[in-house]
């Protein structure tokens, strides 16, 4: 016997990998349901690579009663509608919007670091998942952290369009393609223009000068790993279509070095270590589209402080960051607490 799956937001880039992932992962399923606003109400969504269809049903009249869990994917705002109504209904939502992440009764989960905080979902029947960001850099900071303990990270990050949704996947298209036959190349989505250009600007600007996409990266890495790091992020939109890297500086209280580093990175869980030290030898964001895992290289020894090391992290935004890290958190609350599938 399986789970009765549902996937809110199923026609956009995220609902999209969810459903792939579950089919991909053969996650125990006794039936799955596709729901979206009622603009997509009707419409038909592939399930894999089964041949099998789907057809969309609306949200807004979708009875969540008798359903295991939801994996939403939606936004905050109809996240803020919905998701008390599916928990209510006894369906455990598991959030990819920011809405419920720092809500104290709402465990903000990535399964390879804090497992055991999935056990606090019963307050709400909620679930959050955290901002892509941050999901892949705490995977990797995670052993380093349990073997040298980190006092400050800091972090400058990469990010795909993709993680702007569709409409910021078209625009790079669109003005990319316009640049090259001498048109206008004007912003819609974007501030500025991001066909061969980057912008250090994701989401809005709070009173001290961060951006919000900046602060979720400091206060979810303290919920998630250790409340006693200290954080500090630059934010940057890159002409990338798929994939986020980032340019880790980490601090450590005890020593450890490259080497050893390199040693816990291999045997690390969501982690994989690609590190040779000559060209090419490194992963880049078009390398891991469509891939599981968080990768690091270059790994390296800081100079300028004490206990410190330098490495570079790339993750695929639509898996990772949202939508395998969801499908995990599925398969977690199932082995830990659902315990329905055969």
């Amino acid at each position: 016997m399986g789970y009765r799956i549902v996937v809110a937001g199923a026609t956009g880039n995220v609902g999209r990998e969810m459903l792939n992932i579950l089919a991909e992962r053969e996650f125990p399923l006794a039936d799955v349901a596709a729901v979206a606003s009622s603009r997509s109400q009707g419409d038909e969504i592939e399930f894999g690579d089964s041949g099998k269809k789907l057809r969309v049903q609306n949200i807004e009249n979708f009875d969540p009663l008798g359903w295991d869990m939801a994996l939403f994917a939606i936004g905050s705002e109809a996240t803020k509608i919905h998701a008390p109504r599916f928990a209510a209904a006894g369906c455990t939502v598991i959030d990819n919007s920011s809405y419920y992440r720092m809500d104290p009764d709402v465990p903000l989960i990535v399964p390879e670091v804090n497992p055991q905080a999935i056990d606090g979902y019963r307050a709400r029947n909620i679930i959050a998942n955290p901002n892509c960001s941050t999901a892949q850099m705490v995977v990797a900071l995670k052993p380093l952290h349990d073997y040298a303990t980190i006092k400050r990270v800091v972090v400058s990050t990469y990010q795909s369009v993709s993680g702007a949704g569709k409409a910021g996947m078209d625009e790079l298209f669109e003005q990319s393609r316009n640049i090259f036959v001498g048109d206008s190349a004007d912003a819609n989505k974007f501030t500025k223009q991001i066909a061969f250009n980057v912008i250090p600007h994701i989401d809005s600007f709070l009173d001290d000068g961060f951006t919000k996409e900046e602060w979720k990266m400091v206060v979810e890495t303290k919920k998630i790993l250790d409340p006693k790091i200290k954080v500090v992020a630059t934010c940057v939109r890159v002409p990338v279509f798929v994939g986020h890297s980032e340019a880790i500086t980490i601090e450590f209280e005890r020593e450890i070095s490259a080497k050893k580093a390199q040693s816990i990175l291999r045997e690390a869980p969501g982690v994989m270590l690609v590190d040779k030290r000559e060209n090419g030898g490194y992963v880049t964001p078009v390398e891991c589209v469509g891939e599981y895992a968080t990768f690091v290289s270059r790994v390296r020894e800081d100079p300028t402080v004490d206990n410190g090391l330098v490495l570079w992290c790339v993750s695929d935004n639509l898996r990772k960051g949202a939508a395998l890290n969801a499908v995990q958190i599925a398969e977690l609350l199932g082995r830990r607490h659902l315990k329905k599938a055969a």
